[in-house]
């Protein structure tokens, strides 16, 4: 089987953040004076074209810009974004073309020159549905934004989801219940639900280890997470990944390029790729710090830091820890083509006897409900 077979993405990603929320570990960054979006644009096309240099001829089924908060971008600066992209590949006809989004910077006529520009797709981060806890995870929009956000959204694009956090301070079962309900009631056909975890390096990091900040424990936690997959089943939302809900075919086509280790791009500060070249599968990241990553490419035509050449090995794990997290799970003859050798079969059959894993037809398996719970677990299983 062929690994292109996957497809090929653009991962677009814009650093820049109105403020750092507490809980965000992402390569984010927050500027005091206006960012010169002119001079940014103009180094993601010169970034743009030397990775294209190297991956000639591949056509783009899905572009997603990220961040940060991509919506903070203009219009403009997005429409010259996707024009490169344009020029440098052949872009599929009905490609999916995501932008993530923050309600607080939502408005109607941005919105229309975002889906002038090309944008088909938008994801918003609303993560959660009551006013205090909006403040207590640093949002800088309430509730009622939120939803007008939304509206908008649904209104100018051809799709959109939005993203929710649980296991919050303080949240019970019950509370997320209600909360995960009235999302899904009002929700479009994709929804992203992350649960919280605390991050080192972080303002939660810091408050957690001071004592000033309490989480679920692993048992409530592990309960919210069951509750999520019951309410959004009934919902008609199910898991298709760990964390990502949506009606039959409505699944993010971009993510799923990750998920089926397909290859991408990775464009702006501190963004990854994986790119395939003569010699095999390259990992690649750009410079972090966006200050530096605009120096590197106006003085070298690109960002990148990192460029290693993968072992069959490291592809083989890469790819069991991204397909496993699919409901669909992963193709095993794939598996074998990258790894050079099959799954150890004892430890196969040992997974599914205890019910971690399960075989599908067409010679696939995928970790059960409950292997979901210990995924981590069951893939350093199956890789060792």
């Amino acid at each position: 089987m062929n690994p292109s077979d996957a497809g090929f993405g653009v991962y677009v990603h814009w650093p820049f953040c109105a403020a750092k929320c507490p809980y965000c570990d992402f390569n984010s960054h927050v500027r005091h004076q206006p960012v010169d979006q002119e001079r940014y644009a103009a180094a993601f096309v010169r970034e743009i074209e030397a990775t294209a240099a190297k991956t000639p001829g591949r056509t783009v089924g899905s572009i997603f810009l990220g961040g940060g908060t991509p919506s903070l971008m203009k219009p403009e600066t997005v429409g010259r974004v996707l024009d490169a992209i344009g020029r440098a590949w052949t872009i599929a006809p009905g490609a999916e073309i995501t932008m993530e989004a923050n309600p607080s910077s939502v408005e109607a006529e941005r919105f229309r020159g975002y889906r002038a520009a090309g944008v088909t797709r938008v994801s918003l981060g609303v993560q959660a549905l009551n006013d205090a806890d909006l403040r207590t995870l640093g949002r800088l929009h309430n509730v009622a934004e939120a939803w007008k956000a939304i509206e908008i959204a649904q209104k100018t694009f051809e799709r959109t989801s939005y993203d929710l956090i649980y296991a919050r301070p303080g949240q019970t079962p019950e509370a997320w219940a209600a909360e995960l309900s009235e999302a899904l009631s009002r929700a479009s056909d994709h929804i992203s639900l992350y649960q919280l975890t605390i991050e080192e390096g972080t303002a939660y990091h810091a408050l957690y280890r001071a004592g000033k900040l309490a989480v679920p424990d692993e048992d409530t936690a592990a309960t919210l997470y069951a509750l999520t997959q019951e309410v959004c089943d009934r919902h008609g939302r199910p898991a298709y990944e760990i964390s990502n809900h949506a009606a039959p075919g409505a699944e993010c086509r971009h993510n799923l390029l990750y998920w089926r280790y397909g290859e991408y791009a990775g464009i702006g500060p501190g963004a990854h790729g994986r790119l395939l070249l003569e010699d095999g599968r390259h990992a690649t990241s750009t410079a972090r710090e966006p200050e530096t990553w605009l120096s590197r490419v106006e003085s070298w035509g690109d960002g990148t830091e990192v460029d290693e050449l993968l072992t069959p090995e490291q592809e083989s794990d890469e790819m069991l820890l991204m397909g496993l997290r699919l409901s669909e799970g992963i193709d095993l003859r794939r598996y074998v083509a990258l790894a050079g050798r099959a799954l150890d079969p004892a430890r196969l059959s040992d997974l599914t006897a205890h019910g971690m894993v399960e075989k599908l037809a067409d010679h696939r398996v995928r970790v059960t409900r409950a292997g979901s719970f210990v995924l981590d677990a069951v893939v350093a299983d199956l890789a060792a």
